[in-house]
């Protein structure tokens, strides 16, 4: 996984109003929990851009005041309106205990069927996955080179290292459609 630092204070208010106040600062009011204690604290909402806006999973590093956590990001809860960013949740990550993570897909090859005039339809954007932190990929590979057109590539021929994978294993990640000008000429 990608690592990444933010920097955050913690909070002496809890409750609608503080946290208002906080976002109306762009600060962003957070809750680190998973360990021994609930950390409520806020950070600058700038500092989110390349955590939140990027398809990649990241360790974050959270410095708190001085004190160092090692998380992931577990939710995260914009404005319907604006997509403001109105709260954020961390898992923090300790060592012997797994973690469940999204992780984005990966495609390498060239599909005989895209190159007959079929079009690669990409069903799944992120597989999930279980197991220790340093187990977890940045991405998962998937090799494309014998899909054909109608064929598809489903999660069970996904291969798993040192982690599960927690999709349904009967669910299509790829697909190569037929096009409509070659499905008279296929199906002959």
């Amino acid at each position: 996984m990608k690592s990444l630092e933010i920097v955050g204070y913690k909070r002496a208010n809890l409750g609608k109003k503080a946290s208002k106040d906080l976002r109306a600062e762009a600060q962003v009011p957070c809750v680190l929990y998973g360990g021994t204690d609930h950390v409520h604290f806020h950070a600058p909402m700038i500092l989110f851009r390349d955590l939140l806006y990027t398809p990649d999973a990241y360790q974050v590093t959270l410095n708190i005041e001085g004190s160092l956590y090692t998380a992931i990001l577990q939710e995260a809860q914009f404005h319907p309106v604006n997509e403001m960013i109105l709260h954020v949740d961390f898992l923090e990550i300790i060592e012997g205990k797994a973690i469940t993570i999204e992780v984005p897909i990966k495609f390498e090859g060239n599909s005989p069927g895209v190159q007959k005039g079929g079009k690669l339809l990409q069903k799944l954007r992120k597989i999930k996955l279980r197991g220790q932190a340093s187990d977890i990929p940045d991405y998962i590979l998937i090799d494309i080179t014998d899909l054909d057109l109608g064929k598809s590539v489903k999660v069970n021929e996904l291969k798993a290292g040192k982690f599960a994978i927690l999709n349904n294993p009967s669910l299509p990640v790829a697909t190569v459609e037929i096009p409509r000008s070659l499905r008279g000429k296929v199906e002959a």
